[in-house]
């Protein structure tokens, strides 16, 4: 019989590991056609190497980025103090 910590840690492994896969199954479609459609200024130059750099935090963000470009929503507007200070 196992420890019940080396079942929860094994689950825990098998999870991340699950949420990783779907990630990176999600991150080539967005990486390759998504994100144009959610960052305008991602539109002006999509080198192969802006590309890569995307993936990992696609991989890790699935869930958000998804959301968004299956939504279609614009980018977010920044409403920070300063922001707020210098518009009227």
């Amino acid at each position: 019989m196992q420890d019940p910590l080396v079942v929860v840690v094994a689950l825990l492994i098998a999870v991340v590991r699950g949420y990783l896969l779907v990630g990176l199954v999600v991150a080539v479609p967005f990486v390759c056609f998504g994100v144009q459609r959610i960052d305008p200024a991602a539109r002006v130059g999509l080198h192969p190497g802006f590309r890569l750099i995307l993936l990992p935090g696609v991989s890790l963000f699935w869930p958000l980025l998804l959301r968004r470009w299956w939504q279609g929503s614009p980018p977010p507007r920044e409403r920070t103090a300063h922001r707020r200070l210098v518009r009227p």
